[in-house]
């Protein structure tokens, strides 16, 4: 179509629907699109873009289909499991099958080391984490209300909180001179700020374990963050749906948590109505595909508006049914939980040990599915316009999709979010040697990578050759990425005229 009939037709269409509010051209969602356009495969692709800006857990799936093979009833699409098939197909009630809700409370108290109980009637189902934010803004703020995040934050809750809601997501600027640690004081700076700008502000929003640093809140912060909320009469939403995937001390604390084991040591009262959690099955499980998103609401009106809402976004019966087997499955749960954060452990310090050896450090982490590594010292200059042009170099020539800070609205350049949980050890060993490439060849500019032919062939080289033949337990890599659409203007294969030089240190 031309601009005209463009414009004809968005004549006819909702404000909503030609806004660009969705987020979907930042440079997070254009490395998906760059490895969509050229996927790497082992075989049929070895030069593509390897995919780590996926925040994907597959490292544990075949405990995951050791059991369906040992439980065939618990699918209705099975001889075993067909007697439930007419019952299954045939519920509808969008509070969800009562067995579903009871294993979902029961494998998050597990998730949290039992400290915690999880009322069965509080849980609410959504849409993955996506349906489950975007509805618990619905229920507690009007279009252009705000709410604080701390930053960096996960890009997509440009999408979940704000595109459809009308909110307002205001940051509050975390820096790596204290590890990106988020203080009240801070809080309290950006509030003000806020209501000095008539921005009426109705919560605070925290993600714990944290996307994309992969750290967890300790029990004083929390309590802070809470008595700060409560003060101001605000909501605070704990997003914790990375909950399962800590590997290292010191361990996850839950919003829940602080609430019924701390209220009687604090010196204020604590109102519970205005705490909110958001939960799901896509990172601890690995189940981003079986859209299941949890709201777990202490305001009984939170709860009641929340269930009405869910029925644009439930879980559907048969994915409910199979989960409410496999999560009331007490040794299977607890051995996944187990071998799970084994896995995850070992995966990162085996990145991130490959990356220390060429120089590059990561922020110390001990959560999640990825490592926010440091490369402020290939930058040309301390600036995002130097961000992004390392970012392009990274994507288009040493063929990795990492994703720059600006996109997290990391308030310094240097810093990008880098997957490691959704490739398998060999797929690792190839990033690892194109990095070490990166930081030990350097580059003046795109030109002269390929002149020296530095596109990252790894057919003909020595370090290739042994990482092939290693042997190595391979897990499938995910072969697509959440979107299949064309390529952004932003990555492309151009030459950049402006002089590029990576500092090695």
């Amino acid at each position: 179509m031309d601009s005209e009939s463009g414009n004809f037709n968005s004549v006819f269409l909702s404000k909503l629907a030609i806004s660009e509010e969705h987020g979907e051209n930042s440079p997070y969602f254009d490395g998906w699109k760059a490895y969509d356009n050229d996927p790497f495969h082992l075989v049929k692709n070895p030069n593509g873009v390897i995919q780590m800006g996926l925040a994907e857990n597959q490292l544990s799936f075949d405990l995951i289909e050791e059991w369906i093979k040992r439980n065939p009833k618990a699918s209705i699409c099975t001889t075993e499991g067909i007697k439930s098939f007419r019952n299954i197909a045939n519920f509808q009630d969008y509070h969800g099958l009562p067995e579903f809700r009871s294993a979902i409370a029961k494998f998050m108290e597990k998730t949290r080391r039992g400290r915690v109980k999880f009322d069965t009637e509080r849980v609410v189902m959504a849409g993955g984490a996506t349906g489950a934010n975007e509805t618990l803004i619905f229920c507690l703020a009007d279009p252009g209300d705000a709410f604080l995040v701390p930053s960096p934050y996960y890009p997509g809750f440009n999408r979940d909180l704000r595109w459809r809601t009308g909110v307002q997501l205001l940051p509050i600027p975390c820096y790596s001179s204290n590890n990106f640690k988020i203080t009240t004081e801070a809080v309290k700076e950006t509030y003000e700020k806020a209501q000095q700008s008539n921005i009426k502000v109705k919560g605070l929003i925290l993600t714990n374990p944290s996307n994309p640093l992969g750290t967890t809140l300790d029990k004083d912060t929390l309590k802070n963050l809470l008595t700060f909320t409560n003060k101001h009469n605000i909501h605070l939403v704990c997003d914790e749906i990375y909950a399962a995937t800590v590997f290292d001390s010191p361990e996850f604390v839950s919003i829940a948590e602080i609430i019924n084991d701390e209220m009687d040591k604090m010196d204020e009262c604590i109102n519970k109505d205005l705490v909110h959690i958001v939960y799901s099955l896509s990172k601890d499980m690995g189940f981003p595909g079986f859209r299941v998103g949890i709201i777990y609401s202490f305001n009984n009106d939170v709860v009641s508006c929340a269930r009405k809402m869910s029925s644009f976004s439930l879980v559907t019966t048969q994915t409910q049914h199979l989960l409410a087997t496999m999560l009331s499955d007490d040794e299977f749960v607890d051995k996944f939980l187990v071998e799970s954060s084994k896995r995850l452990r070992k995966r990162h310090k085996k990145f991130t040990t490959g990356l220390e050896e060429v120089g590059i450090n990561c922020l110390k982490g001990n959560a999640g599915l990825y490592c926010w590594m440091d490369l402020r010292p290939l930058l040309k200059k301390p600036t995002f316009d130097s961000e992004m042009i390392l970012w392009k170099l990274i994507i288009n020539d040493v063929k990795l999709n990492v994703s720059p800070g600006s996109s997290f609205n990391c308030p310094e350049p240097g810093w990008f979010r880098v997957c490691f949980a959704n490739i398998d050890d060999q797929t690792v060993e190839i990033a690892l040697g194109r990095i070490q490439m990166l930081v030990e060849n350097g580059a003046k500019n795109k030109q002269q990578w390929k002149r020296n032919n530095l596109r990252l062939s790894f057919s003909n080289r020595k370090y290739d050759e042994n990482v092939m033949s290693s042997r190595m337990n391979m897990n499938m890599m995910s072969p697509h990425s959440p979107i299949n659409i064309p390529k952004s203007p932003l990555v492309r294969e151009e030459e950049e005229e402006e002089e590029y030089e990576i500092v090695v240190r």
